[in-house]
C-alpha cells in the first residue's frame, strides 16, 4: 500500500522516538554527571549523631569524626568548609586517615584543620595517607578481594610530624588513655586493614576497666577487626573508607562499600554485637580519578556521647543540621 502523501512512515515515526529517547538518556546522564561532579562532590554536609555509649553517670562529651578528606592543594572550597569545624568547640576531634590526595597537600590539610588541632585528638593513618591514588577501573570495586596497586609513596610521616607536634595523639597500635571534659578514655586503634597493615595483637585484651569510653579507630571498617574490638569489651569503634558507597541510588542505597562489611552499615550508626556500636564516616572526599558522589553527600559527623542507662543502650539518632550546612557552606 502506498504511503498517503505528507504522512509519516511508521519506520520514521520509530526511528524518531527512538533518537527522542537516546537524546533524553544522554541528557540526563549528562546532568547526572554534572550533578555529581560538581555539586553534589562539594555539598559539605555536617551531620549529629547522639549515641549513649558512656558509662552510668559520665557527662555527655561531643566528638567530631572526620575522615577521607581526600586532599588535594587546590581544593579550596573544601579547605574553607573545614576550616569552619572549629567552630563547633568539640571537646574531642576524631579522624580516621586518608587524608592525603596528593604529595603537596599536607600543609592545605594542616592549614584546613587549623584550630581543631589545638583540641584534644586522635587519629589513625589510611592507605591513601600512605600512597598517593591511582586510576582504576570502577568495576573493581564490586570486587571485594581484587588485587591492590599503590601510587606514589605521600609523605605520611611529615602529617603525622604535624599532629603530634599540636598535641593529637596517634592511637596506631597503641593504647591512649586521656580525660576530656571530665570523661576518662581509653582509646586504641589498628593502622589500615584494607591494606592489611592492621596488627590487633598489639592493642588486644581488655581496655582500662575504670574508663567511661573504651574507644576503638580503624580506618577500614573491616568485620574481622571489628569483632576483635567487640570481644575487647570496646564501647564505641569509628572508621572511615567506605565514602558512604560514593554513588547510591534512592530506595537502594550504597551499590559497595569497598571492604567487607555490609551494605547496611555503610554509614552512619549501627550496632556491632550486643554491645558495641559503629560510627562509619562517609567522608569529605573522593579519588582525583574519581570525582563524583551522588546520593551520598561529603560530610563530617558531630557525635554527642551520653551515658547508658543502668549499662542498658538508648536509642541513637542520626540526622543532618542544614542550619550548620548552610553557614559553613
Amino acid at each position: 500500500m502506498a504511503a498517503v502523501p505528507g504522512s509519516a512512515r511508521p519506520s520514521d515515526l520509530l526511528s524518531s522516538s527512538t533518537a527522542r529517547l537516546a537524546a533524553g538518556a544522554a541528557g540526563a546522564a549528562a546532568a547526572g554527571l554534572l550533578y555529581s561532579t560538581v555539586i553534589e562532590r562539594n555539598a559539605f554536609a555536617l551531620r549529629h549523631a547522639t549515641l549513649a555509649v558512656l558509662e552510668p553517670g559520665s557527662s555527655p562529651l561531643r566528638v567530631l569524626h572526620i575522615s577521607d578528606i581526600h586532599m588535594t592543594p587546590g581544593q579550596l572550597l573544601k579547605q574553607a568548609w573545614i576550616s569552619e569545624l572549629a567552630r563547633l568547640e568539640p571537646d574531642l576531634v576524631v579522624n580516621t586517615g586518608d587524608n592525603l590526595a596528593h604529595p603537596g597537600a599536607v600543609p592545605a590539610v594542616v592549614q584546613s584543620l587549623g584550630d581543631l588541632l589545638s583540641l584534644p585528638g586522635l587519629f589513625v593513618f589510611g592507605s591513601n595517607d600512605y600512597f598517593g591514588p591511582t586510576p582504576k577501573n570502577p568495576l573493581k570495586y564490586f570486587q571485594k578481594n581484587h588485587k591492590r596497586t599503590h601510587g606514589e609513596p605521600l609523605p605520611w610521616q611529615d602529617l603525622r610530624a604535624a599532629f603530634n607536634e599540636r598535641g593529637w595523639l596517634d592511637a596506631t597500635h597503641t593504647v591512649r588513655e586521656l580525660e576530656v571534659a571530665g570523661v576518662r578514655v581509653a582509646a586504641a586503634g589498628v593502622d589500615d586493614p584494607h591494606i592489611g597493615r592492621d596488627r590487633y595483637e598489639t592493642v588486644a585484651g581488655r581496655p582500662n576497666p575504670l574508663a567511661q569510653l573504651r574507644l576503638g579507630l580503624t580506618h577500614s571498617p573491616e568485620p574481622r577487626v571489628l569483632d576483635e574490638f567487640a570481644g575487647d569489651g570496646y564501647d564505641l569503634v569509628m572508621a572511615g573508607h567506605t565514602h558512604g558507597g560514593q554513588l547510591c541510588l534512592p530506595g537502594y542505597g550504597a551499590l559497595v562499600t569497598n571492604c567487607h562489611l555490609d551494605r547496611s552499615r555503610v554509614k552512619g550508626v549501627s550496632n556491632w554485637g550486643s554491645t558495641m556500636k559503629l560510627h562509619v564516616s562517609a567522608g569529605l572526599g573522593t579519588s582525583p580519578y574519581a570525582p563524583a558522589r551522588f546520593c551520598c553527600r561529603p560530610e563530617a559527623t558531630l557525635l554527642t556521647l551520653t551515658a547508658t542507662r543502668n549499662g542498658g543502650g538508648d536509642a541513637e539518632v542520626d540526622q543532618q543540621l542544614p542550619q550548620l550546612e548552610h553557614q559553613m557552606s
